[in-house]
């Protein structure tokens, strides 16, 4: 698609219009009180995976509380995983959800095998998404490990009330054919076969992909992801600055929270695998 083409996608304040509840404070953009300007949005989220690893912790809670080039980072964590130490990890989810949006991210197999390898990937959604409410926790978005989704688990997502950022704007070139994911370039409400809808929120750019996009076209809305355990390396600390400086030139940083959509696709039609 074009880079800097204009779509329904808005930007509002309400809580409830990003969960589908109301639709009274969204609006076009270009048309939004106090956010003029066809310069488009940028958002960025981070895949907390390592959580519990006192050096990329303490790197990443130092970053969000930064807010680098004036994004408020939307933290995904990894809930713990049996023998991880839950209350660790509640202590250090509390501290991100006040610092910024705070959302789920699934690992199915393992903390380092992220796409579900047994039955029943949807039910695991729900039992973390139950245990993450059950500490006092409330994730407004989920991302499937390894990019991973399907109707079973779209429909745990509707479920828990989640917005969606699993749908990426490429095809990982490390899945093999047919292996299932979502693919949408935009944010859109998706509609399921019984009818309820939930916002996708597509991821765009990996951080290498942003960096080399920054010169180029870009899209109206870009969704930028980075792990948390790659802010251990000095040089992909210093390109996620240097990014993320460029690309709040180009488009307006806000937070995760902050996008919604008015277009809506079937999920039949963004969904495969």
């Amino acid at each position: 698609m074009s880079g800097d083409s204009h779509r329904d996608v808005g930007v509002t304040n309400c809580p409830q219009a990003a969960r589908g509840q109301s639709h009274a404070a969204t609006w076009p953009v270009g048309k939004i009180p106090l956010m003029p300007g066809p310069q488009g949005y940028a958002v960025v989220s981070c895949h907390v995976e390592r959580p519990l690893d006192d050096g990329v912790w303490r790197r990443y809670r130092d970053l969000i509380r930064r807010r680098p080039s004036g994004f408020a980072i939307a933290s995904l964590m990894r809930p713990p995983a049996a023998g991880e130490d839950g209350g660790a990890f509640v202590e250090r989810a509390r501290e991100a959800a006040r610092l910024g949006p705070f959302g789920h991210h699934i690992h199915w197999t393992s903390p380092t095998h992220a796409r579900p390898t047994g039955p029943d990937p949807a039910g695991a959604v729900r039992r973390e998404g139950a245990w993450l409410r059950e500490q006092g926790l409330e994730p407004r978005f989920f991302c499937g490990g390894g990019w991973y989704t399907d109707d079973d688990v779209i429909s745990a997502v509707a479920d828990l009330g989640y917005a969606d950022c699993t749908a990426t704007a490429w095809r990982p070139s490390y899945l093999p054919a047919g292996a299932p994911r979502a693919e949408l370039a935009q944010p859109a409400w998706v509609k399921l076969a019984d009818g309820r809808r939930v916002l996708e929120l597509p991821t765009t750019h990996s951080l290498g992909a942003a960096a080399k996009s920054l010169l180029g076209s870009l899209p109206l809305v870009v969704h930028l992801h980075f792990h948390d355990y790659e802010l251990l390396d000095a040089k992909r600390r210093a390109a996620l600055a240097a990014t993320l400086a460029v690309l709040a030139r180009r488009r307006r940083p806000v937070g995760l929270d902050a996008i919604s959509a008015t277009e809506e696709v079937e999920w039949g039609a963004v969904s495969s695998g």
